[in-house]
């Protein structure tokens, strides 16, 4: 039987972020959306929703996602029974990175949420075509409903993040890199590096799609997640 397959969405995103997705395995698998919404830290948001979690199960995260995954990684390793990371970065904030958030973080205080995800969110971030205006309204949107809390405890979050390459390299699990051509946030250099860190890692890189392949090029998405659901588990 397929294991369960557990979603991380990214900053400031919920479900709808691998909307295409869910309709299109659930007929085929358990699909878990687990939020990375509560906590200031990666340790804490990891540490809560491994209470949760099944014993067993896939992971895949997408940006502070796949961040989140990276920790549940190294503190559960037994328990992953594959890893899939998109518009991820394995290092820690830079100290340029981590005060550039501050900024951010006082306008969304303020009450400038718009103003703060218009200079998030960049067309720059995603491919060039029809779907790209779809695509920055839905994401968007699930900025506005989830709100200022929610991106003060995340920008946190991403601030105090740890360095995970170790863990990477010690990953003995099916894994899958994936991301898009012209994600200018996590351009396909960062994810090149991140696959050579894990041991028999897939590097896949969507031509036509910027940081949401899920949402830009659905259908080929689901194809490399379908493919890599089945490969063989690796027993322990």
């Amino acid at each position: 039987m397929v294991e369960p397959l557990v979603l991380l969405p990214g900053m400031m995103c919920d479900a709808r972020l691998f909307g295409p997705q869910i309709a299109e395995l659930s007929s085929e698998m358990p699909i878990m959306i687990a939020p990375v919404t509560q906590g200031e830290r990666v340790e804490e948001i990891a540490s809560s929703l491994l209470e949760m979690l099944p014993q067993r199960f896939a992971l895949l995260g997408s940006d502070l996602g796949a961040v989140v995954a990276m920790e549940i990684l190294r503190r559960a390793e037994n328990r992953v029974s594959r890893i899939a990371l998109m518009g991820a970065n394995p290092l820690a904030e830079t100290p340029v990175m981590a005060a550039n958030r501050e900024p951010e973080i006082v306008k969304a205080r303020s009450g400038r949420m718009a103003e703060v995800m218009s200079t998030a969110l960049s067309p720059d971030h995603l491919a060039p075509g029809p779907q790209r205006m779809e695509v920055m309204a839905l994401v968007a949107d699930m900025a506005e409903v989830l709100g200022a809390d929610v991106f003060i405890r995340q920008s946190r979050a991403m601030q105090r993040r740890r360095d995970q390459q170790a863990v990477l390299r010690k990953c003995k699990v099916p894994a899958l890199v994936l991301c898009g051509v012209h994600d200018a946030l996590c351009p396909v250099k960062r994810h090149s590096f991140m696959a050579e860190l894990i041991p028999a890692a897939k590097l896949t890189v969507l031509e036509n799609s910027g940081h949401y392949p899920m949402l830009e090029q659905p259908m080929e998405t689901t194809a490399a997640l379908r493919e890599w659901m089945g490969l063989p588990v690796i027993l322990r």
